[in-house]
């Protein structure tokens, strides 16, 4: 069976964060679709401006967890602090836990995971500055390129893409994790 991704985007996500995953798993032969808040496409953030358009390939109220092997939240400032006030957007991220399917999440898209609340007791990694915030919600913050629990993958910066990339798909294809918790 082909392993269907989501990756849960809205404007301001870090470019590389979604094309680079993005890439990495099709050419493993994953389906993956963009979702976000509305139809249309979505506008990426590279090297401090607005950058290159990504269309749009299922609007959150219209998806659900169960269509999915995996999620996938790149980061970027804009993008995570806007899902984060999205309801769907939380209840679609809460899904996944509740199902045991491997999230993976980069840079400042733990901010959404914040929201989500579903970080308390998890280890894992994110960019930096928003190290405090990840304490202050119950998460056991380190500072390594690519961290992996039970189905839950965290990294912090475009640098560390290629590991996160290598982590992600070993996740989605080990499937479920019983150990996946919010």
């Amino acid at each position: 069976m082909k392993k269907r991704i989501a990756i849960l985007a809205t404007n301001g996500f870090e470019e590389s964060e979604l094309k680079s995953p993005k890439e990495a798993m099709e050419k493993e032969g994953f389906s993956v679709d963009i979702v976000s808040e509305n139809q249309g496409t979505i506008k990426s953030w590279s090297d401090g401006n607005w950058s290159t358009e990504y269309t749009v390939d299922k609007t959150i109220d219209n998806v659900i967890a169960k269509d999915y092997n995996a999620l996938v939240l790149p980061g970027g400032v804009i993008n995570p602090d806007k899902l984060r006030r999205n309801e769907d957007a939380l209840l679609f991220v809460r899904d996944f836990f509740s199902q045991k399917k491997p999230v993976a999440a980069i840079c400042h898209a733990p901010w959404t995971l914040i929201s989500a609340d579903v970080v308390k007791g998890r280890k894992m990694t994110s960019f930096a500055s928003i190290k405090d915030d990840l304490v202050n919600a119950g998460a056991n913050w380190v500072d390594e390129e690519v961290v992996v629990d039970e189905g839950f993958v965290t990294s912090r910066n475009p640098n560390d893409l290629p590991a996160f990339n290598a982590k992600l798909i070993e996740e989605i294809k080990e499937g479920k994790h019983e150990e996946q918790h919010a």
